[in-house]
């Protein structure tokens, strides 16, 4: 976890993918490995809500609800059919249980107060609703890469769980996820290349680096409750919202993957408003 007195400002998260975003185009979620799943889970939702998309959402853009810290973002979004809002994910600007589906990718970490993010997310979900979202793992991983993206901490597994648990979150599914380098010089490279040389830097990631990772990402290979990550640096999870009143679900593996993931579909990876009314971004 980053020292108290060094961790990112809501600001220097905004100024940080403010930049990316003025160079970048969208990039249809189409072309993601997680479109197989999140296509079929909003084809069914009457509202879905993605938090910090950037210019990467992974729902379908038109008539989803999107929420970013970054107004370039949210112009291009708005362009294209979505119904964009600038705030963070711990104000989310919507009533209590709007949502059957809330998208959450690479965020989480990005915030000091997660059990206050969890609150949020629970507050706008129904009851029965799907939660997905990704977190980095392992705190002895940290590195000067997730210090530059504005990342607060890496998650222990069984603190993870707890906090699961402890917000009416019940575990379904999960897979490895995430495009970052596994090469620990490749990324002390980025981590140069993004202080020392900004401008050009960002040019390459989205001219080269972003397409060729987009070419060699696997499909998802989920699997029910937890899966072995001793080895695995970041995890998606897909989560179902607890009723309101009833007993809090057990982080425990449940068999109910065969309801999220389409039908002949096996998924493997290669890898922050405050009015009330129906409508940060990610590293």
């Amino acid at each position: 976890m980053l020292p108290a007195g060094k961790r990112p400002t809501i600001a220097a998260n905004r100024s940080f993918y403010d930049a990316l975003w003025a160079t970048s185009d969208i990039v249809p979620p189409q072309r993601f490995n997680t479109w197989p799943l999140l296509s079929s889970l909003a084809a069914a939702a009457s509202a879905r809500l993605e938090i910090g998309p950037g210019l990467h959402p992974r729902l379908p853009i038109a008539g989803t609800h999107f929420v970013d810290v970054s107004r370039p973002a949210l112009s291009r979004l708005n362009a294209h059919g979505g119904l964009a809002a600038l705030g963070d994910i711990t104000a989310l600007p919507f009533d209590d249980g709007t949502f059957d589906v809330i998208c959450a990718f690479d965020i989480v970490e990005h915030v000091e107060d997660d059990r206050h993010v969890f609150r949020e997310l629970g507050r706008v979900a129904r009851d029965d609703a799907t939660v997905i979202f990704s977190v980095p793992l392992h705190a002895t991983r940290w590195s000067a890469f997730d210090a530059l993206v504005g990342h607060v901490r890496r998650y222990d597994p069984d603190e993870l769980l707890s906090i699961l648990e402890e917000h009416s979150f019940g575990l379904e599914q999960s897979a490895v996820f995430g495009m970052q380098p596994r090469s620990q010089w490749l990324l002390d490279f980025a981590v140069w290349g993004l202080t020392q040389r900004r401008v050009k830097a960002l040019r390459w990631y989205n001219r080269f680096l972003l397409p060729l990772g987009l070419f060699l990402q696997r499909r998802l290979a989920w699997a029910p409750g937890l899966i072995d990550v001793a080895k695995v640096d970041e995890l998606l999870l897909c989560c179902r919202r607890g009723g309101r009143g009833a007993p809090r679900p057990s982080a425990e593996p449940a068999v109910r993957s065969a309801r999220l993931a389409p039908q002949g579909v096996t998924l493997e990876s290669k890898d922050a408003g405050t009015s009330r009314s129906p409508g940060t971004s990610g590293s």
